[in-house]
Parts: C-alpha cells; structure tokens; sequence
C-alpha cells in the first residue's frame, strides 16, 4: 500500500495521453496516487486523468496548478478565477478524487500514518531579488523576454490582483492544517501543492526570471511549522529531490514531451515517472542531502 505522485501531465499533447494510458495497475495493491497539478487545460484533459488513475488507484489524490485554471480563448465566456477552480473540483468529486476542498485524508498505508494535506496557494510574485519592488516585478522577468501565460489567462475573479487570491488561499490553508494538527496530534503531514513551497527550490537555468510564477515565500516555513514528512509539488518541469530540515522535497513532474523524450528514448515510460512518496527512503543522517537531479523519473 504504498503512495505515489506525478504532476505536470499536460494532457493537451498527444504524446502525453499516449502515455497515461501506458500506467501499470495498482489497484489490487491499494496503492494511492497524488496529481499534483496542470493535468491541462480543459474538463476533458481532468476527465481522461481521472478516469484512468482511479480505474488503476485505489485512491486518487489532485491539486490543481496553474493549467486547470486557465479561461482559454475558445471557453472566453466560461467560468473565470475561482468558480473555474470550483469546476475542476466538480470533475474530480465525479470521480471520487479527494480535493483541497474535502477533508484531509490521514493515510495509513506504508509510511503511515500521514495527513495528506492537499492544499492550493498560488502565488504573489515574491520569489524575485530584494531590490526588486514587485510592481516591476512582471517588467523585470519581460526584460529577459520571460512573460507567463498566466498573465493572460489566469483570472484572479473575484479577487482584485492573483496577489490578492494567494493571499486569502496561504490564509484558508494554513488555518487548516492548524486545525488538522490540533486534531490529529504527532501526526505528520504529507503537504502537495502544485507550486513549490520555498523560493531556494526554484531553479530554472534557462528562464530564471520566471521564479515570480512560482510560488510564494509566505509558504517557505511550512515544512517545519506543520511536521511535513514529505512535500510534493511540480510546476518546474525539472524533477529532483531535496532534504531540508530532515523534511523530503520532491518535485515530480513529467512536463511536456519534448522534456521527457530522451528518457523515452532510453526505455522510460510514464511509470518510471511516477514517485514513490511512501513509504520512501530513509531520512539522511543529519537531515540534509545533496540534491538529486532525476532526470529519467
């Protein structure tokens, strides 16, 4: 009964549906998955997601990321902001997949017990330098010719700025996981957002001024402040795994096909992509490891 995660499938391209439909049977073994965000961009890509995982899971775990809330241009008048959120949650309750709308499920399969705390912050622009003000926060990645998406099609409805619904979202989840620790003492949490939860996680070679879409540094105690054993998170498209504090950070995307084709190329398929979260390694002596690239899942 073990515990696994992927984010990032991007379901719009056909590469990667052709892959989902590759993933191995767990059901029988009452293994549990964690989607963790931007499954894609339209109702259909979260159906084919979650038909699939909960017809090989046992339990089927979604955050969403940026990609699910998007209004594209073809849907300009469908739901924007916060009722498109809604939507997708009402895709996934079709489907029995726990949401940050339900309660938390405590796990108590291998490397339990653990409160999976699945949560949704979004983000304000601050993973940026000190010296720059976040009003030229969007300006300072465009001179490097780095302009979200995001900017366009993410609506922040009914919330004034996407600063602003971040706000309110840090605020409703971490009274939550106040309120899930108050109740469920000594127990850890396993805490999966679709963004990264600390701004030293971001590395982005090739577009770093992109770290202002990445998260928020309001999250960047919360591994400590609510006894994470694990954090799961995507967004980055750059797989690796990190120790901080004796807590374990994996990133687990799988991106787009152009970013898992050379492990393609070397045998790999979706299911190497898929991270065991736990029952999973042991804790390094010290707490802290160096961090492992994972390349090919």
């Amino acid at each position: 009964m073990r515990l696994y995660a992927i984010s990032d499938l991007h379901l719009s391209f056909k590469g990667n549906r052709d892959a989902l439909s590759d993933l191995d049977p767990h059901i029988y073994l009452n293994d549990g998955l964690i989607i963790c965000g931007d499954v894609g961009e339209k109702a259909e890509h979260l159906d084919l997601a979650f038909k699939t995982a909960t017809a090989t899971f046992k339990q089927v775990f979604w955050v969403p990321g940026n990609h699910e809330l998007y209004t594209m241009h073809s849907d300009a008048d469908g739901p924007k902001g916060e009722d498109r959120y809604m939507a997708c949650v009402k895709v996934a309750r079709e489907w029995n997949v726990k949401t940050p709308e339900d309660d938390f499920v405590i796990w108590e399969g291998d490397g339990g017990p653990c409160i999976i705390a699945l949560i949704f912050t979004l983000y304000d622009y601050s993973f940026r330098p000190e010296h720059i003000s976040r009003e030229d926060a969007v300006k300072w990645a465009e001179e490097e010719g780095v302009l979200a998406t995001d900017e366009i099609l993410l609506h922040p409805h009914p919330y004034s700025t996407r600063d602003a619904w971040c706000e309110a979202l840090c605020q409703r989840f971490e009274n939550k996981l106040q309120d899930a620790m108050a109740k469920n003492p000594g127990i850890p949490t396993i805490l999966v957002n679709h963004w990264p939860l600390r701004q030293d996680l971001v590395k982005l070679w090739n577009i770093p001024r992109f770290s202002i879409w990445c998260g928020t540094i309001k999250t960047e105690q919360w591994h400590t402040k609510f006894n994470a054993k694990v954090v799961v998170s995507g967004h980055l498209h750059v797989r690796r795994t990190d120790w901080i504090d004796g807590v374990r950070f994996e990133e687990c995307s799988l991106g787009y096909p152009r970013q898992w084709k050379e492990a393609e190329k070397m045998g790999c398929d979706i299911n190497q992509f898929l991270r065991e979260i736990l029952p999973g390694p042991a804790v390094p002596e010290g707490g802290i490891a160096p961090t492992v690239w994972r390349r090919f899942g």
